[in-house]
């Protein structure tokens, strides 16, 4: 909570805001936010995003419990197709379920 700003109405809060050059909007019917990271993904299904406009600069807050999912490249299906003898959607799934972990998801499909 800003400092002063105790046991003012919400509405009272945002017209000040607006008056500081401070615009904030919820966006509507956000379904999904992902994160990409260089190793895996940050998926955000339950979310709720905020944008806040000061001076032309537009920030975005994302509120919400992330989902992480291994960063799954078309080379390492590639790999996983090729020394499991499988297809790719299989390779790619126990990549997924391996946490990306290659040599996991190769003995898994093969079996060991």
């Amino acid at each position: 909570m800003i400092p002063g700003m105790r046991g003012m109405s919400p509405k009272k809060i945002q017209q000040m805001m607006k008056q500081m050059g401070i615009d904030v909007e919820e966006l509507e019917n956000v379904e999904r936010v992902i994160i990409q990271l260089s190793d895996k993904e940050l998926i955000f299904e339950d979310v709720t995003v905020t944008v806040m406009t000061t001076q032309g600069t537009k920030n975005y807050q994302i509120s919400g419990e992330p989902t992480v999912r291994a960063k799954v490249t078309d080379e390492d299906v590639k790999i996983v197709t090729e020394q499991a003898g499988v297809s790719e959607d299989a390779a790619r799934e126990a990549l997924v379920t391996s946490g990306g972990d290659l040599a996991d998801a190769i003995l898994k499909l093969k079996g060991q």
